[in-house]
């Protein structure tokens, strides 16, 4: 097996500067580097990472805990994730918290322990002892997708964010389908606690008052953020007395749950009711009819959640930053619209001025 030597005597360089290229301690000239790298695949050279984490305290490893499993929207994050820590030289573990907050501090305490030089979390509806364990212990930290208001507490280490917009974009959704004159426009809302369920709701409400709609608490349904809860929510507000003549889901698994719940009362899309969606998924444009969405830039939020937690190793003590990145209106058919020629009309959201 090849050692770090071979490599040095091969490339016709110290072994301190092939332990440089290899571990990014030093800045080293271009063809040097070069000639180490091309010694390290001619020789087969594999680095020993747990000899390497002895010296460094670092094992170029980052955990990430996010439902994937079970949420398209979340495999979609962890792929850019995955893409910009293996574009940094960083390993991944991945757990799954099913959003369940003793699970989300139980599977992040393993994670920890394997000693991960950072996390990355999509935290739960009620993150606090979550929160409590990562500032005990002073693990990096990057939340995803949804925020944790005044995450860091007194003498912690300050925690970075990033999410999508959430309240513009949904209140684009409620707008564009009050100016196809709906006038009692449903929202299926994710899991209480869930930032972005609040955020959307928010956006929901700020669309209604653009629209001069007024509110009615009935209309709007949570449905955990899950299929069969978006079909049960779905259900009621089909039973209501005056029931909505469109929909808004507030992702892409309730808009599952919603569909099958209007074709369990063989009603169409959007002859019966019209449908609009936050989150735009893969086979979205296969539906009939096609469906209106907000996308939200998935991969984009991984890949900047892996630079965030970077910055944050090589500068523990900054201040911590939130950052959210814009999403797309997706005009399809299903919100009552007629087919347009060529592809889906794809449009930037803003979020609201404050």
């Amino acid at each position: 097996m090849a050692t770090m030597a071979d490599v040095a005597r091969s490339a016709g360089v110290s072994v301190a500067t092939v332990s440089h290229v290899l571990n990014g301690t030093r800045p080293v000239l271009p063809h040097t580097r070069q000639a180490v790298l091309d010694a390290v695949e001619e020789l087969g050279y594999t680095p020993n990472t747990l000899a390497r984490s002895l010296v460094t305290s670092r094992t170029r490893s980052i955990g990430l805990a996010v439902s994937a499993i079970s949420n398209p929207y979340f495999t979609e994050i962890l792929q850019g994730v995955e893409a910009a820590a293996l574009e940094h030289g960083y390993g991944l573990l991945i757990a799954d918290p099913h959003d369940d907050p003793r699970h989300e501090r139980e599977v992040v305490r393993l994670l920890h322990e394997r000693r991960v030089d950072g996390v990355i979390v999509a935290p739960s509806a009620d993150p606090r002892g979550l929160v409590a364990y990562l500032g005990r212990h002073r693990v990096p930290t990057v939340f995803l997708d949804r925020v944790v208001d005044g995450a860091a507490e007194d003498g912690a280490p300050p925690f970075d964010q990033v999410c999508a917009e959430g309240t513009g974009p949904t209140s684009r959704l409620v707008t564009h389908l009050a100016g196809l004159g709906h006038r009692r426009i449903g929202l299926v809302a994710g899991r209480p606690g869930l930032s972005t369920t609040r955020e959307r709701i928010t956006g929901y409400r700020h669309g209604l008052a653009t629209a001069g709609l007024p509110w009615d608490e009935r209309l709007v349904v949570h449905g955990d953020s899950e299929a069969a809860g978006g079909e049960r929510a779905t259900g009621a507000l089909l039973s209501l007395s005056v029931p909505p003549t469109a929909l808004v889901t507030a992702n892409n698994a309730m808009t599952i749950g919603a569909l099958r719940a209007l074709r369990e009362r063989r009603l169409s899309v959007p002859g019966d009711l019209a449908l609009c969606c936050f989150d735009d998924f893969a086979w979205a444009d296969l539906f009939s009819p096609r469906l209106t969405a907000v996308a939200q830039p998935s991969r984009e939020i991984g890949a900047r959640a892996v630079r965030l937690l970077l910055d944050r190793l090589a500068e523990p003590d900054r201040p911590g930053r939130t950052e959210r990145l814009p999403c797309a209106f997706v005009h399809r058919t299903s919100c009552g619209c007629p087919e347009r020629a060529g592809r889906s009309e794809l449009s930037e959201l803003s979020e609201l001025s404050e």
